[in-house]
């Protein structure tokens, strides 16, 4: 029967010895037991980060794998990465000469003689015949040589508004150049490749009232070469349009600035 709150209350005293000790707090084990996995989790990390980089070559070691000498088909991120060797010392006609008897060989040459083929100097007669003996292989020299002759001589050179020896008109410049964007290799072997060289190119007559303005156009190059126990050299040639990116809404220059800018920014030797 429960008591009622109005009767008295009975306290109880016991002697100062026997006073029961406080329990200790649960509060005071925290910070430890806090610290403790603090310095469990801090371990773990570290032993993870020392397995991950188990076996990298540290940084700035010199190892060479930089994408000048990144094997053809390597990745970086956005495609193949840049294929190719070191540039070439030497030269001949001012076209590099020399190349490795290797795949990423074959591709430098085939770059450079893109650009060979693609310069205003293929259009005059002298220069033209110079690039070919340069570029091509001697027994495949004078059927290119005719075919060459046929597609940048006569009626190429009227298109454009040039004299029969390749001269633009008085107050003109005449702009042609071909810029490598990337190449590929296509059934390579020791003695004979095939190398398609993806190109962006400017033709056309810079200066007022022309009526061919530089112009600019996307291109693939295929290429076939042939190792002729010094270098590589060019037996044959085709080219097809494309693929172009989309052009941009980016405004024209006028003809003023395509003159300047021609004529003070000289094009590339080496491609890559």
């Amino acid at each position: 029967m429960p008591l009622s709150d109005d009767q008295p209350h009975t306290r109880t005293r016991l002697p100062v010895g026997e006073q029961p000790s406080p329990q200790p707090s649960l509060r005071q084990s925290r910070p430890l037991r806090t610290l403790l996995t603090v310095l469990l989790v801090v371990t773990l990390l570290v032993v993870a980060i020392a397995i991950a980089n188990r076996g990298k070559p540290p940084l700035g070691s010199g190892s060479g794998n930089s994408a000048d000498h990144a094997a053809p088909g390597a990745t970086s991120g956005a495609g193949p990465a840049p294929s190719g060797d070191q540039p070439v010392g030497t030269t001949a006609n001012g076209i590099p000469t020399g190349y490795p008897h290797t795949d990423p060989g074959a591709q430098s040459a085939a770059a450079n003689y893109a650009v060979a083929i693609g310069s205003a100097d293929m259009f005059r007669t002298d220069n033209r015949h110079t690039i070919v003996a340069t570029i091509a292989d001697p027994a495949a020299a004078p059927a290119l040589q005719s075919r060459l002759d046929q597609g940048f001589g006569g009626d190429t050179v009227t298109r454009y508004g040039l004299d029969a020896q390749g001269r633009a008109p008085k107050g003109l410049t005449f702009v042609s150049r071909t810029v490598p964007v990337g190449t590929k290799s296509t059934g390579y072997s020791d003695s004979d490749t095939k190398v398609e060289v993806w190109c962006t190119g400017l033709t056309g007559l810079a200066g007022e009232h022309s009526v061919q303005p530089v112009t600019a156009n996307w291109f693939t190059l295929t290429l076939s070469l042939h190792w002729t126990g010094s270098d590589w050299k060019l037996t044959d040639f085709t080219r097809k349009s494309g693929p172009a990116p989309m052009p941009s809404d980016q405004q024209a220059a006028t003809a003023d600035e395509i003159v300047g800018t021609a004529e003070q920014f000289g094009g590339f030797r080496y491609a890559r």
